[in-house]
């Protein structure tokens, strides 16, 4: 497998630190034209697989452009990074380390690809989650109401309302 590189990309609100192992790094901005302007270089570079991290969503466009074009992606969980971390002796939080360690692990553990849900698929989802979320505030409410002093009643309620 002479040539082969892999790919390790960390994902934040602001940048996305790329490393190609072995190689280089370099950095792009999030949005719809440093995806776009990302994804011929690294179609062009044939990785056997890409690793990002799970990163509470930020991850999911990336991830959908290189999975729509054929690469081979995963989203590694973050403890599972941390556990490459450890594992590589380092103890920096440094994005573009991060990157290097997802490369890293990419092409050590070679975790499993999943394919990556369609956009509708992805919203459908969001829905669901977020459907979660409010019936377990109610619940909470719910209980307060029947445990919380008298001034906050009449306000736990109202906010009861609202959620419904």
């Amino acid at each position: 497998m002479s040539g082969t590189c892999f790919v390790g990309m960390e994902v934040s609100h602001n940048t996305v630190d790329i490393a190609v192992h072995p190689g280089s790094t370099f950095q792009i901005v999030p949005d719809d034209q440093g995806i776009a302007a990302l994804v011929t270089p690294v179609q062009a570079l044939q990785p056997p697989l890409i690793g990002l991290e799970a990163t509470g969503g930020l991850e999911v466009p990336l991830a959908g452009a290189l999975a729509a074009v054929g690469l081979p992606v995963v989203v590694v969980n973050p403890r599972q990074v941390r556990d490459c971390v450890r594992a590589t002796g380092q103890s920096a939080k440094i994005d573009r380390l991060d990157a290097q360690v997802l490369a890293h692990c990419a092409e050590a553990i070679r975790p499993p690809v999943r394919p990556i849900h369609d956009e509708q698929t992805q919203a459908m989802a969001a829905l669901v989650a977020r459907r979660r979320q409010v019936i377990e505030m109610l619940t909470a409410e719910k209980n307060r109401a029947c445990l919380g002093a008298r001034p906050i009643q009449k306000r736990v309620q109202a906010h009861i309302a609202w959620l419904e």
